[in-house]
């Protein structure tokens, strides 16, 4: 892992990095706290690791709880050039909002492929800041994500031992079905309840269908990439409920 940037406002220090071809950023409090719990944050589609809602998130995480907390560009997006295939799909999600046509299929196929690469990169993004000594191997690991960040953590937390407690929102197709029956951490899932695009009443049934004893379902109003005033404190209440701080 090599940092390539670093920038300090008003008591949160970011710093940007890159590991093989995964470009992040880690944001820290500036007062050290050993031992401080790590949440990794998973950005919505189209969107990458600097994102405004991610970037309000991980403040909030680093100046009320003491939180470190880093993000990566998914496969194609932020700072990583996109494959053939990636662009294929992006490009029929374009064309098919563009003509008022039905997006799940594509949505689907798309986010399921950058779920199963970005999985891995992951759990090399967390070995790497683990090694870190302000960090080590011993923090608490939280996930939190949207839409696509939603379904990147699904995957990573059904084959992350590490990552102890996760906060997603709504996002449902056939195969996250099944990945929900291997997640068994404490969770809260976020349902937007007035999205045009999303329809809340299956993510019912996908809430149901998590295998985690402590769940929480959280509705509120608006689209789904819209934040809601308090949810920045929810997640947080939430994490320092499980991972301690």
């Amino acid at each position: 892992m090599h940092f390539i940037a670093r920038t300090s406002v008003s008591g949160v220090v970011e710093r940007e990095f890159q590991l093989g071809e995964i470009t992040g950023v880690l944001w820290s409090p500036e007062s050290h706290s050993e031992g401080a719990p790590l949440i990794l944050l998973g950005h919505s589609g189209g969107m990458h690791k600097k994102a405004p809602n991610l970037v309000t998130m991980a403040r909030h995480f680093a100046t009320e709880s003491g939180y470190r907390v880093a993000a990566i560009d998914a496969p194609g997006h932020g700072d990583r050039p996109r494959n053939a295939e990636d662009q294929r799909w992006a490009e029929a999600l374009h064309v098919a909002r563009a003509a008022g046509e039905p997006m799940d299929s594509i949505i689907a196929d798309y986010n399921t492929s950058l779920a199963e690469r970005a999985a891995p990169e992951w759990q090399a993004t967390l070995d790497a800041l683990q090694a870190l000594p302000e960090i080590g191997p011993d923090a608490p690991i939280g996930y939190g994500g949207i839409t696509l960040g939603t379904v990147i953590g699904m995957w990573l937390t059904a084959v992350e031992p590490r990552i102890q407690a996760a906060t997603v929102e709504q996002r449902v197709f056939d195969a996250l079905f099944d990945i929900a029956r291997k997640i068994t951490v404490p969770l809260t899932f976020q349902v937007a309840w007035n999205d045009a695009e999303i329809d809340r009443r299956p993510s019912f049934d996908l809430f149901e269908a998590f295998a985690s004893e402590d769940k929480t379902l959280l509705a509120t109003p608006g689209r789904h990439n819209q934040m809601s005033k308090t949810q920045p404190d929810f997640a947080a209440a939430f994490l320092r409920h499980h991972l301690g701080r």
